[in-house]
């Protein structure tokens, strides 16, 4: 396998190696699971992806979740993103099919929400346009690396609470649906006050890396 670096300390692509080379063989997940380590966003580039390929290497990093209500590809293992409707056209801007792919565009990363925060994300691009469509990534860990003494100090013990509900009302306002603003008041999808007064979470170490 070559590790090959996108970026000083941030983003690595893999070559010699296959999502069904990681799923079958603990020597290619050792090696993946290193670079994973190290430099926090791994591209893999022309693979064969099914559902299943994507799975079984999924797996191999720990449980995956079960996809929320109100999301496309609820109650299974993955997060359905399209901006085509059933008819396959595009859909208007207004749709909730839009707006919430318009949520994606602010920086986050996933399931942060969570009493239990996903490991990590594993994106597969299986339609994307001629032009534009791009993932933009950012190291939270390199980024505090960065700072100052002074800035660093000040940020060290700093806590984050995140609010699924919040989050997509920045989008639209209902964006989030009635039953995940419940879940979320009741602390099962988000950090509510009780919850959180109880479980912290350290800022930079919860979250080494944003998206968008």
């Amino acid at each position: 396998m070559e590790v090959i670096p996108l970026k000083p300390g941030f983003g690595a692509e893999l070559r010699g190696v296959t999502l069904s080379d990681v799923a079958a063989s603990d020597a290619a997940y050792a090696a993946v699971r290193a670079a994973f380590e190290e430099h926090s966003v791994l591209v893999f580039r022309g693979q064969d992806v099914s559902d299943d390929i994507q799975l079984a290497f999924s797996r191999r990093f720990g449980p995956p979740e079960v996809t929320k209500v109100g999301s496309m590809g609820t109650g299974s293992h993955f997060v359905i993103l399209s901006t085509f409707g059933p008819d396959g056209k595009v859909v208007p801007s207004d749709h909730r099919q839009q707006l919430r792919a318009r949520a994606n565009q602010l920086w986050h990363t996933d399931s942060s929400f969570k009493q239990v925060p996903a490991l990590t994300s594993i994106l597969s691009a299986r339609i994307i346009p001629e032009h534009g469509g791009e993932t933009e990534f950012v190291s939270m860990r390199l980024a505090f690396e960065r700072l100052d003494k002074d800035a660093a100090s000040r940020l060290e013990n700093t806590f984050a609470w995140h609010s699924y509900a919040h989050s997509r009302s920045k989008v639209a306002t209902g964006l989030a649906t009635t039953e995940e603003v419940e879940r979320a008041a009741a602390g099962m999808l988000a950090d509510g006050l009780a919850q959180s007064r109880q479980r912290p979470r350290r800022a930079v170490s919860c979250l080494p890396c944003l998206w968008r």
